[in-house]
């Protein structure tokens, strides 16, 4: 499967956002925290939203952020960040979100085998709920293994989010 990495400091566990926007710009600092990313990109994401409406919310609870290649990405990166109190998107089957995953690719060709390796991931019924149930970088990594992911590095355990 091809997954762009997914470092620990791309997990944020337990995040509390008042909104759709909070919680996107959750996952935009984590891929900066990452490296994946410059700043802006969080801006970008939330602009597609603003303008495509709440199509990334892909399955219940779950949505996946992200935003065409451009100059602040740096390298393709995955960040997850699970919420506290799950928020609504203005999905109408889909919210509320407990999970919003970040996506960061170089090329369009990356962000399609991007998003299908991320399906087999969610092809896993239990998939969302492991995450948002997750307590360590090391829960998240899990539902990654257990599709077929590589295995990225884990350094040490939870990043509450702040």
């Amino acid at each position: 499967m091809t997954l762009p990495p997914l470092p620990d400091d791309g997990v944020i566990l337990a995040a509390r956002v008042d909104d759709w926007r909070a919680a996107v710009r959750e996952a935009g600092r984590a891929l900066a925290r990452s490296g994946a990313t410059r700043e802006g990109y969080a801006d970008r994401m939330i602009a597609v939203l603003e303008e495509f409406g709440a199509y990334i919310v892909i399955a219940p609870g779950l949505a996946l952020a992200h935003a065409r290649p451009g100059p602040d990405v740096v390298r393709s990166g995955l960040a997850v960040v699970t919420l506290a109190e799950p928020v609504s998107f203005g999905h109408p089957h889909n919210d509320p979100v407990r999970v919003v995953v970040g996506l960061a690719v170089s090329n369009a060709e990356e962000h399609v085998a991007s998003v299908a390796g991320l399906a087999n991931v969610f092809n896993e019924r239990s998939a969302i709920d492991r995450l948002a149930d997750a307590r360590s970088v090391a829960d998240v990594l899990a539902v990654f293994d257990a599709a077929g992911a590589p295995d990225p590095e884990v350094s040490d355990g939870a990043r509450p989010a702040s």
